[in-house]
């Protein structure tokens, strides 16, 4: 009985691509799914992480790669998901996961860093989307992507950080679109996290003001941690979830629910 239950969260012999996966969020994912499995392809700007990441995998008994390229441009990405499937014959599963912000008051935000948000958070998620179901629909096999929206896609959030909640709004509708879209055979959801300790709020956890801000605005009362969001991420993805698409699903220890 226990083994049926387990099977539901198995990844064998499918191929996952980690975008954003050389670290916090993506890395934590990267390493769940190669746990449950899955041989993951760790696709980050910079080789560095990806490939640190990729060895960790491997180290660990698990089937990886690693790809560099910015999400945000087209010709890099799509030469690496043709080296995804070079490698691992296939993609199954996407984890839409590649981020970055920008946090500013608006008055004071320039338009290329406005510019750069949307172009990695929103159109370099498309593109990626794009990608993954192109192969996805050809292989003729159903295949899963997950995106990372926010909390911050769904509130108007505790801080200035206008370009970063606008993107992750479309992010947002951009899952519930392409889940449409590319329905029955592609299911396409969202994690929606709260504040995770990684790189990307490093500049808040320095200030033990702005830490008890967010965890008294989070019912749980605290920070969430990247293996978190992995876990919501490998249920979205694998079979326990085959009749869920469209949806967000926010990680946020209640944050929401005020």
């Amino acid at each position: 009985m226990v083994d049926g239950v387990l099977a539901r969260f198995l990844l064998t012999g499918q191929c996952a691509v980690v975008t954003g996966g050389g670290s916090g969020i993506g890395r934590a994912t990267a390493l769940l799914l190669a746990e449950a499995g899955a041989r993951v392809a760790v696709l980050d700007r910079t080789s560095e992480g990806a490939t640190a990441v990729a060895a960790e995998i491997i180290a660990a008994g698990g089937v990886a790669s690693s790809h560099a390229a910015d999400v945000s441009d087209e010709a890099a990405l799509e030469a690496a998901f043709e080296a995804v499937v070079a490698a691992h014959g296939r993609i199954d599963i996407l984890v839409n996961n590649a981020g970055i912000a920008v946090r500013k008051p608006a008055t004071e935000l320039a338009l290329e860093e406005w510019n750069r948000v949307i172009s990695v958070n929103m159109t370099g998620m498309f593109l990626a989307a794009r990608l993954a179901a192109r192969h996805m629909l050809a292989g003729g096999r159903p295949g899963a992507i997950v995106n990372t929206a926010s909390i911050m896609g769904l509130s108007g959030g505790l801080y200035p950080n206008v370009a970063y909640q606008t993107s992750k709004g479309g992010v947002v509708n951009m899952t519930r679109a392409l889940a449409l879209e590319w329905a029955p055979q592609i299911r396409v959801n969202a994690v929606a996290p709260t504040f995770v300790n990684t790189k990307l709020i490093a500049g808040l956890m320095g200030n033990p003001q702005t830490v008890a801000a967010i965890e008294a605005a989070t019912p749980n009362g605290r920070i969430a941690e990247p293996e978190e969001i992995a876990s919501a991420i490998l249920f979205l993805a694998g079979p326990a979830a085959a009749m869920i698409t469209g949806v967000i699903l926010p990680v946020d220890g209640g944050y929401l629910a005020r």
